[in-house]
């Protein structure tokens, strides 16, 4: 490529920023800066132009620990940012190794939460990823079998945290930002797990896609195209899928109704269901989890199906589906000490008080071993702990983690659902009431 050839491509970057501000003049402006060549290319050319200055231009890098050099790349995101005279501000994720999603997954959902707890007010988090990145996204969608949501790509824009996640760069080839950094000499960070080909993206990054290009040279425009059409059915489909979304939903409990799930069009289906799941921070499941779940939806009475996959079950219970996060049974053995405050327990529920009070002596908190009972207030008789689940619509998975408060060897209360006449004398003296919140993900 000629000089001239390498500054014309090199042009189209800012001219792409340019009018991507035009049409969007509001809110601030922070960029998610990996220290890449691509985001490098991104912060320099949007530093380079006043209306971005304006808004209070700023970068956002993440530090996920997992790499023995990510402490200085930190440093050099820090020198690149002051040079420009911009904000940099770094944060440590922490990523969690054993969520069964794996640990690139687990890295993305870590670096997400960072991001959505940083922004500010309507501010606009602008990501590098380009029409290449897409590309790579719907094929990777197509191989897991994925519908119209999935075929659509990467939105331009949605909201996150406080703020809007932006990508203006979609219609634009990764070679422009190449070009850009070369043209301006950048110094950029290499990761060198963007080069090992046994993560999917990769091979089809450096493997595949080339193989494509060789015979459909105009492969990556053509499968961004067919991402636009897909993303304007999704959004076709979704409007009614909505209405339907609102009808079977119960707000309080977050569970759907499973047999007016199952009865929709496959069409609503599917998105609805990886919409309520995505809106609680979980993963979808693949096209044979679905229809497992689908089958399972006429379970009888009695019949506790769940179905579960990595980073979500699915239960089904009572008519209804009811979605959680992978969790283990506390050590029936295990137990603490708690005199009120706000108690984060091992399955990371919260046992507190409402107002925040502190009792006279401490309580202990037991879990369930087989055969407790207790002898709520106002009922005659003791009953087993097992009945009382069952009658008082306690879900399944919750019963083995929910929290028993013994004063001595006495059992005086079940969480904050059946306290004994002692109980209620003791939290009424405090000036409290027990409370007991089980782990879930935000509501959709």
């Amino acid at each position: 490529m000629t000089m001239r050839a390498l500054t014309l491509q090199s042009e189209a970057l800012p001219g792409t920023l340019f009018a991507a501000l035009h049409a969007h003049p509001d809110g601030k402006l922070c960029v998610a800066y990996s220290g890449g060549p691509d985001s490098t290319a991104l912060l320099h050319a949007l530093a380079h132009l006043s209306p971005a200055r304006t808004r209070g231009l700023r970068a956002l890098h993440v530090d996920h620990g997992l790499h023995a050099e990510s402490a200085r790349w930190a440093a050099h995101c820090r020198a690149f940012c002051a040079a420009l005279g911009i904000a940099c501000e770094v944060h440590v994720a922490k990523v969690q190794r054993s969520t069964g999603i794996g640990l690139e997954a687990s890295a993305r959902e870590a670096r997400y939460a960072v991001f959505a707890e940083h922004l500010v007010e309507d501010e606009r988090l602008v990501f590098a990823h380009h029409q290449d990145d897409q590309a790579e996204t719907v094929l990777l969608k197509l191989l897991r079998g994925a519908g119209p949501e999935g075929l659509g790509g990467m939105r331009e824009e949605r909201p996150l945290g406080r703020g809007i996640a932006w990508r203006p760069l979609l219609t634009l080839p990764r070679q422009a930002l190449v070009d850009y950094v070369s043209a301006h000499d950048l110094p950029c960070i290499h990761d060198p797990s963007n080069d090992d080909r046994q993560l999917a993206r990769n091979h089809l990054r450096h493997n595949v896609i080339p193989l494509l290009k060789a015979y459909w040279p105009q492969a990556t425009i053509s499968i961004t195209h067919s991402a636009v059409l897909c993303r304007a059915a999704a959004d076709t489909l979704q409007q009614d899928w909505r209405v339907a979304y609102e009808h079977l939903r119960d707000d309080t409990s977050n569970s759907l109704d499973a047999r007016g799930w199952l009865a929709l069009p496959s069409a609503w289906r599917d998105p609805l269901l990886a919409h309520w799941l995505h809106a609680q921070g979980l993963t979808a499941p693949t096209t044979a989890q679905r229809r497992q779940i689908e089958r399972q939806c006429s379970a009888q009475d009695g019949q506790l199906p769940c179905i579960q996959w990595p980073g979500a079950q699915v239960h089904v219970w009572r008519h209804r589906l009811w979605a959680v996060p992978p969790h283990k049974r506390i050590e029936p053995s295990a137990e603490l000490r708690w005199q009120g405050e706000p108690l984060t327990l091992p399955d990371s529920s919260v046992l507190s008080t409402d107002p925040n009070v502190r009792l006279p002596f401490a309580l202990q908190v037991r879990w369930r071993q087989g055969g407790e009972r207790i002898k709520p207030a106002g009922d005659r008789h003791t009953r087993d702990l097992r009945a009382l689940f069952q009658t008082g619509a306690i879900p399944p998975w919750q019963r083995d983690n929910c929290p028993l408060l013994y004063e001595g060897d006495q059992l005086i209360a079940v969480a904050d659902r059946w306290l004994t006449e002692r109980a209620e004398e003791l939290f009424r003296l405090s000036g409290g009431r027990v409370c007991w919140q089980p782990r879930r993900h935000r509501l959709g």
